[in-house]
């Protein structure tokens, strides 16, 4: 089943999402490797593909897990949990309609 992962930043968490966002990618490009990725990104504070200074808010990853355990699992060993980037993270089921 797909699951929603929404995590959200905490105050000033650029320095830190920068700091492991490549471990924190190439999770994702496993997921992607493996067909259970449906897409991923992070919320810019503000209007733009390249918020600079302003950062990101949060971040979205749609992902096919087995049980909402193990997407929960999947969550809290990411390194953005790991480094504080993430304030709190949410996943629920999610059922793909369109397209």
């Amino acid at each position: 089943m797909w699951y929603v992962i929404n995590g959200t930043d905490t105050e000033d968490s650029l320095e830190r999402r920068l700091s492991v966002r490549a471990a924190h990618v190439a999770r994702l490009q496993q997921l992607q490797d493996e067909g259970r990725l449906l897409l991923a990104g992070p919320y810019p504070a503000v209007d733009s593909n390249d918020p600079g200074p302003a950062g990101f808010t949060g971040s979205l990853i749609v992902a096919e897990f087995d049980s909402l355990e193990d997407a929960q699992t999947w969550a809290k060993a990411d390194p953005y949990v790991a480094a504080g980037v993430f304030a709190s993270v949410n996943i629920k089921p999610f059922r793909k309609v369109l397209p």
